[in-house]
């Protein structure tokens, strides 16, 4: 790959995401402010005792705690990335991109396990159409985040030093 035609890809795939993890963000942070708005209420209605769970949502399945928390820290972790790994594509140099690769990586990494319960929920099944869309951008960032550590990494071979 030509330098220039990766460093427009790379710099493209990190805008993308970066817009996709905010979108990730604001969706599990509204969720996880729901949660614990809402728990006491229904909990304290439901047949089954909540306080054997150790996060219970009031929205969703037993998966929905763990898959807002997960899916809010790779959305900030992939923010942080995101943010940093256009700055660093920006100056493209190999030590800058080594260091956007290694935190894509990273943010991917968190994204999967993010995606690994998202399919556990849609496994489970009942979920709101706001932990849908939230399932939805969590898939497709795993498949965009691992493009863009691609990208990255073919940029490493065509990168002045």
């Amino acid at each position: 790959m030509a330098a220039g035609a990766s460093k427009s890809v790379a710099f493209f795939l990190l805008f993308i995401n970066l817009v996709m993890y905010a979108i990730v963000s604001i969706i599990s942070g509204w969720a996880l402010q729901y949660g614990i708005d809402n728990a006491y209420e229904k909990a304290s209605s439901s047949s089954m005792p909540a306080y054997l769970f150790p996060i219970y949502f009031p929205i969703g399945n037993m998966a929905t705690g763990f898959f807002v928390i997960f899916s809010l820290i790779a959305g900030l972790v992939g923010i942080a990335t995101s943010v940093s790994g256009i700055t660093n594509v920006l100056q493209f140099t190999r030590p800058n991109l080594y260091s956007a690769a290694t935190t894509s990586i990273i943010s991917w990494a968190l994204t999967l396990l993010a995606m690994g319960l998202a399919c556990k929920e849609i496994n489970i099944g009942y979920r709101a159409s706001n932990l849908r869309a939230l399932e939805t951008f969590t898939i497709i960032l795993s498949g965009t985040q691992l493009f863009c550590a691609g990208a990255l990494h073919a940029g490493i071979t065509s990168a002045r030093n």
